[in-house]
């Protein structure tokens, strides 16, 4: 039974209109498969759900949906430590001139990445040889300026043991795996054994997804009045964050406030990073508009959450200490 590996972008997702958070679901759900691997997290990591701090994008979605479709998700991932060791070892270098100067050497390697992770791709690019190479160059490239050890060993360790683990698996199932460590994982799997993405139509939630994650990467020379519009056509309430951030950049803090206040008193609980960016803006704009006692109690909410964005909780914390002001960090 072959098992289809499926590449994660993390928080680069939001750049590929076709291979967004939901490409993600759809793939799985074609795969008709009744469980999910993660290859790059450990069951601990899983049970404390820290992909959501890397902003890890599918996992916000692939995760409530398998939740719901009573889809099995296992962590493979049994040396997570030697992450942590990879890290330390980088972080070492970066303390000393020649170590610093080591790093540097490998600047260019991540530049190579920027075609994988920003440019837009569909699924089925990930399983060409043109794709594959970049990311197998990117290793080889660190293995010859670091030579053995914890800066480039730590992929090639964990894959290997998780490769094991997939090799037995009898029934149709998925696995997500870190794009840096997509190759990694291949190289342990026989073709016979594994299924790479193919040739895939976009669905009409896909096509939503990606109209959102536009509205997040607004700037000054995008066409404002067209996203709103676009919005508008979009389910849920995310759509109408989107807006509120929208009307606000462009200084109608008034209308932004309505939207958000009419938000709050509805169900706005996924995306689970939704809730505390909401209450955290909804703050702020109760604040724009003199109602000092409903940005308090907002941003006391946003502290009460069992997890909120870092960025949601640093806007409620300033926010709790200072009514917010436009232009005012």
């Amino acid at each position: 039974m072959s098992v289809l590996v499926i590449p994660t972008l993390g928080p680069f997702h939001i750049l590929h209109p076709r291979y967004n958070g939901v490409t993600l679901v759809e793939l799985v759900k074609a795969h008709q498969t009744k469980k999910i691997f993660l290859a790059s997290y450990s069951p601990e990591e899983l049970a404390a759900q820290s992909w959501r701090d890397q902003n890890e994008i599918p996992l916000f979605h692939v995760l409530p949906w398998a939740e719901r479709a009573n889809v099995a998700v296992e962590a493979l991932d049994s040396q997570a430590h030697l992450k942590a060791e990879a890290e330390q070892f980088r972080e070492a270098l970066r303390q000393y001139p020649k170590g610093q100067q080591a790093l540097s050497q490998v600047q260019g390697l991540e530049e190579s990445l920027k075609w994988i992770l920003s440019t837009p791709h569909t699924p089925e690019d990930f399983a060409q040889e043109a794709v594959i190479q970049v990311l197998r160059d990117y290793h080889l490239g660190y293995q010859q300026a670091f030579g053995e050890g914890p800066a480039t060993g730590f992929r090639q360790q964990r894959m290997e043991r998780v490769a094991e683990r997939l090799g037995i698996c009898q029934e149709p199932a998925v696995v997500l795996v870190d794009v840096l460590e997509y190759p990694v994982l291949l190289e342990g799997l026989p073709p016979a054994r594994r299924q790479l993405p193919g040739a895939h139509t976009p669905s009409e939630p896909e096509r939503q997804r990606s109209v959102l994650d536009r509205a997040w990467q607004l700037n000054e020379a995008d066409d404002w009045a067209t996203v709103l519009q676009q919005l508008q056509e979009v389910e849920g309430p995310e759509a109408t964050y989107c807006a509120a951030q929208i009307y606000l950049a462009a200084g109608q803090a008034e209308d932004a406030f309505a939207l958000l206040e009419q938000l709050v008193h509805t169900d706005f609980q996924r995306p689970e990073y939704l809730p505390g960016y909401t209450l955290a803006r909804y703050g702020q704009l109760a604040d724009l508009v003199g109602q000092r006692d409903k940005a308090l109690r907002a941003y006391r909410a946003v502290l009460g959450l069992s997890w909120a964005p870092l960025e949601a909780r640093a806007i409620a914390l300033a926010g709790h200490k200072t009514p917010f002001q436009l232009g005012v960090s």
